[in-house]
């Protein structure tokens, strides 16, 4: 191999020594990103208060990236001294494949990172739902009860209290008036 290695002309022997390594690199990275070897440290605990923030946006400059764009710019240029570029030619499209690898990655994980979905269940999207009785409720407002009701496509168990003349009894279907303090349905009867 060092016979190979030491034949090249030095301009092409300088893009392999930057594709062998970036290109291990690069490998490495992608084997831990897929079986999670880049997340060790997510589940670590402290005691105090700390916001995470909304993150870092659009990361143009990240060790990812330049691996991957030092990994292009070497594969990229040694496929144009292949094909017979000059060597400014080869430097400049070189360039331009390493930054566009560059531009890629950085848009792929910032678009994937609007990917995530709040999760937060809002009492509020309940109004107007029907559910039914868990727990009787008291009529006239005497006594807490619960209802089993389908919010934001899971169904959840919640206090409810009902301004109806008389109780509501387990498995009848009611109707979410309104919300009380984020956390109390106002239920009543549901006619329909």
């Amino acid at each position: 191999m060092t016979e190979w290695f030491t034949s090249l002309e030095l301009f092409e022997r300088i893009y392999w020594i930057f594709a062998f390594p970036s290109s291990l690199i690069f490998l490495i990275i992608a084997l831990m990103t897929f079986i999670g070897g880049d997340a060790g440290m997510d589940d670590v605990d402290i005691d105090t208060d700390v916001d995470g923030g909304d993150g870092a946006g659009f990361q143009f400059f990240t060790f990812k990236n330049l691996v991957g764009f030092f990994m292009i710019f070497a594969l990229s240029g040694l496929a144009c001294i292949h094909g017979g570029f000059g060597q400014v030619a080869t430097i400049v499209v070189s360039v331009l494949c390493g930054l566009l690898m560059m531009l890629a990655m950085a848009s792929i994980f910032y678009f994937m990172s609007k990917l995530v979905e709040d999760g937060t269940m809002r009492m509020t999207s309940a109004i107007g739902r029907t559910g039914e009785v868990y727990l009787p409720i008291g009529a006239k407002n005497g006594g807490f009860g619960k209802v089993q009701i389908n919010i934001q496509g899971s169904i959840h168990e919640i206090q409810a209290v009902t301004e109806d003349e008389t109780d509501l009894a387990v498995g009848t279907v009611v109707k979410v008036v309104s919300v009380i303090d984020n956390h109390i349905l106002q239920v009543t009867r549901n006619l329909n």
